[in-house]
């Protein structure tokens, strides 16, 4: 007869009804943990987190046991435990004391998920075996099953009254809990103690007494909402304990239907508006809530560390607003989901060395306007998708509208049209009537609008009317808020139109004619823009002005209903197209919301012919890789930060999808490993560039070039080229002054002064156009890569890309670095269109220099004089 059969024979004939006082010394105990290991092993190399209920010894024998044997089978095992861990002296998987070791901790863990009945005088033994060690921290918490414990008289005494040992013996333990400080495990702890709490308090409730709930996080947020429910009516508190005990249950990636009606449940009872004003409240709170950064030091080998770190909300607290913000799925008024969407884009929002501020908020935030009815919350979706860098949320977002608009039976493109808020707008414009007084919101510009106000005769206030402000306060701050939303809009939507010429998207009239020139947010946009409407063979290229669709020649057109429509790209046309197009624009005065007929345009080259499946153009570069990598995400690339240690990618390889051609565009990136040249998270500060490929979707197979469309070519480069003019470190004008690495001097120079992008060659076109017709025209001309600027004292060479400065007559540099709170000098001078931020850099300094002699900034004076 083997151990196992001997060990069966035992246990049959005896029930260990009593318990076991003396656990060390029992023989049987010893035999079922000597067993349980070797039946183990037979399949298991690795006794780590070991599991012990598919074992026969456990299924044959150790389950039968009546709950007293079991509970002193525990207590046996927590002994046993406690003293190996006193006394080990091997880490190794292979030492048999630590796999039997393993063997015990497994049996605590699973005879607690068992259904067990517990005495006072048992759960007396139990917590004084966890407490042997006499010192109560995380790591004693987390090496006993508390939580499986306090289930078991969860299900066992949840709805009776406790013995007054029982609430003792509970109370030492959440003494001992509320002890620890350990703020990496606060969730656990926080819920460790409100089980306790609610077991005892449910031994003296009354039956329909409710627990008061209160946010548990020791945090800013559970003072500012606990003081809201504590200024409640008794019996609205008693509703809002039963909605927060709800939500700070919120666990998983989506609520179950159950939890939404339930909550729904509540909510209603306390009153549904009642209900928003308080969550609102609450989600403003956090959305203004700015993180706490403590700074700490460290000495080692007599040297001070200083390092810091950040807290935003406490984990239990996170958990609770997540289950808030589900339960808002139910909602689809504007001020609940324009909340939302702020409140997910301040969660996703980084923190230095923690990542989003709170990842579990913004992701509920995102499935709540995704649920949410009609299609507001699929516009918010669409903006956030915009604003938002991180990859995966990025690709969760447009998961949630390919479902909706797979259940409206529409495209993922034709929903975000739909989405699109016109917020009461009537051609950019909406009028608000008050007594006496019109208040008219009107569209300026891409995320710019104004607020003016009228009498009742037409005569224009030069701000708000006092009655307005006393009688009509909250109406006016709900107008504060629309104007607010509009500015987002246009920034957003001018955004996705951009990503459009990437998609080469076409249009019937119908669905143009709707979402485009007759809404009341869009048409500020679009009417702007150059379109393509092609008919059978006829494509024509017009633009809307003063309500009329002309070409470049001025010629007036009228689209056929039966048009297909896309956006005009310079790509696919002559060059000669591209300029009367830009000569028409500034004939009309249009300022076009997004660079269209200034557009840069990559076409392949000679060298690119002969390399075949990778470009060259944009190697050679080096980058600010934190700027690079922000600027990727923005434009909807996919980049993991190259580190120097453990928490960076292996590789570095920027990625962007191109669905519409089942392909992907690819940079790749190296670290510059210089001494000291990471930051205090490990990540290298500076990256240099390499090639440019594509790659099928499908398979990752690379694309020779000469096969890839023009417009994923071309607006690939365009991205591509926008990263390193803006994140090469040749952008920046301290580089030598800084302390920046010696070894990329050369390259520094090189760039700052070097030949010209497309990016720049636009730019120096447009700055020859331009600047004749300036006040500085007199003294400043193109030439070559620079704007030339004739000072009084000196003269400057301003280098059309990188923005820096050269002085004659022996080349020396300048630094002169942007003041961004200053009123920029090139206010009211028309441009072509938005967002050259390196252009009006340019105009500013040019503006700046001409006047020399009345500079008085010391910093520029001392560079100027220096002979």
């Amino acid at each position: 007869m083997g151990i196992f059969d001997k060990i069966k024979s035992a246990f049959r004939k005896n029930s260990f009804a009593e318990p076991i006082v003396s656990i060390k010394t029992s023989r049987e105990f010893d035999d079922i943990v000597t067993a349980s290991t070797k039946e183990y092993a037979r399949d298991n190399k690795n006794f780590w987190e070991a599991k012990v209920n598919g074992l026969a010894v456990y299924t044959e024998v150790v389950a039968n046991w009546a709950d007293k044997k079991k509970i002193a089978f525990i207590i046996y095992c927590v002994g046993d435990i406690s003293e190996y861990n006193k006394n080990r002296r091997s880490f190794s998987s292979a030492d048999p004391g630590r796999q039997a070791n393993e063997i015990r901790q497994a049996y605590v863990t699973q005879l607690l998920r068992t259904k067990l009945i517990i005495d006072d005088e048992d759960l007396d033994q139990l917590v004084n075996a966890f407490s042997q060690n006499k010192k109560w921290d995380w790591a004693t918490v987390n090496q006993w099953p508390i939580g499986p414990l306090l289930n078991q008289l969860v299900r066992q005494y949840g709805k009776s009254p406790l013995s007054p040992r029982m609430i003792g013996t509970l109370t030492g333990l959440k003494n001992n809990l509320s002890g620890i400080k350990d703020y990496s495990y606060e969730k656990e702890r926080l819920k460790l103690i409100e089980k306790i709490d609610q077991l005892i308090f449910s031994a003296s409730a009354a039956p329909d007494e409710v627990k008061p709930t209160l946010f548990l996080g020791e945090d800013r947020f559970s003072a500012f909402a606990n003081q809201i429910i504590q200024s409640l009516t008794i019996g609205e508190r008693q509703i809002w304990y039963k909605l927060i005990a709800k939500a700070s249950k919120a666990s998983g990636s989506k609520p179950s239907n159950k939890y939404l009606q339930e909550s729904k449940d509540l909510f209603k009872e306390l009153g549904v508006d009642k209900f928003k004003v308080v969550v609102n409240k609450w989600f403003v709170f956090v959305v203004d809530l700015k993180e706490v950064t403590t700074v700490h030091s460290q000495t080692y080998d007599n040297r001070v560390y200083n390092y810091s770190t950040s807290t935003f909300l406490s984990t239990v607290n996170v958990e609770a607003i997540k289950g808030f913000v589900w339960m808002c799925a139910n909602f689809h008024d504007s001020t609940t989901l324009a909340n939302l969407a702020r409140l997910a884009e301040r969660s996703y929002k980084k923190m230095p060395g923690v990542g989003p501020a709170a990842a579990a908020i913004g992701n509920a935030c995102i499935y709540a306007l995704y649920k949410s009815k009609g299609l507001d919350g699929i516009g918010h979706l669409s903006r956030l998708k915009l604003r938002i860098k991180q990859y995966n949320t990025q690709q969760a977002i447009e998961k949630y509208i390919h479902d909706a608009a797979k259940e409206q039976g529409v495209t993922t493109h034709q929903i975000e049209d739909m989405a699109v808020d016109d917020f009461k707008l009537i051609n950019g414009a909406r009028q608000f009537q008050f007594e006496n007084f019109v208040c008219n919101l009107e569209i300026t510009g891409t995320g710019k609008s104004e607020i003016r106000w009228f009498k009742d005769n037409g005569a224009e206030q030069k701000s708000v009317p006092a009655a307005i402000k006393d009688k009509e306060a909250g109406r006016l701050k709900k107008i504060k808020e629309i104007q607010k939303q509009v500015d987002q809009a246009t920034l957003a939507q001018r955004d996705r139109i951009d990503r459009m010429f990437r998609a080469d998207r076409k249009l019937d009239y119908q669905h143009f004619d709707a979402f485009f020139l007759k809404h009341g947010l869009m048409n500020f946009l679009t009417g702007k823009i150059i379109w393509t409407f092609k008919q059978e063979d006829n494509t024509t290229s017009s633009c809307l002005v003063n309500g009329k669709w002309l070409k470049n020649n001025d010629e007036e057109f009228i689209p056929d209903e039966g048009a297909e429509i896309s956006l005009w790209h310079p790509a696919l046309v002559s060059v000669n197209e591209v300029s009367q197009w830009r000569e028409f624009l500034i004939r009309h005065q249009i300022q076009q919301p997004l660079k269209q007929a200034y557009r840069e345009v990559y076409l392949l080259t000679e060298a690119e012919l002969n390399t075949r499946s990778y470009s060259n153009r944009m190697a050679a570069h080096v980058l600010k890789q934190h700027q690079f990598n922000m600027l990727a995400k923005t434009r909807g690339w996919k980049y993991g930060l190259i580190g120097a240690y453990d928490n960076g990618v292996d590789n570095g390889t920027a990625e962007i999808p191109l669905p519409e051609y089942g392909l992907k565009g690819q940079y790749w990136v190296n670290e510059v490993n210089a001494d000291d040249a990471f930051n205090d998270t490990g990540i290298w500060n500076y990256v240099t560039t390499d090639q440019v490929r594509f790659v099928r979707a499908s398979d990752g197979e690379v694309v020779n070039l000469i096969d890839v469309p023009v417009l994923a070519l071309s607006e690939v480069l365009r991205d591509i080229d926008l990263f390193v003019g803006v994140a090469s470190i040749g952008n920046d004008p301290n580089w030598q002054d800084s302390g920046g690495i010696t070894a990329l001097n050369g390259y520094w120079a090189s760039y700052s002064f070097g030949d010209l992008s497309e990016l720049a060659k636009n730019r120096k076109e447009l700055l020859s156009n331009l600047v004749p017709r300036l006040k500085i025209g007199k003294v400043a001309s193109v030439q070559d890569k620079f704007l030339v600027v004739k000072g009084k004292l000196r003269t400057y060479k301003i280098h059309i890309g990188s923005t820096n400065i050269l002085m004659e007559p022996n080349d020396q540099y300048l630094c002169i670095v942007p003041d961004r709170s200053q009123k920029s000098m090139t206010e009211g001078i028309f441009l072509p269109f938005e967002g050259d931020s390196g252009l009006s850099v340019i105009l500013s300094k040019a503006f700046l220099l001409a006047d020399d002699d009345k500079i008085t900034d010391t910093t520029i004076t001392s560079q100027i004089n220096r002979k």
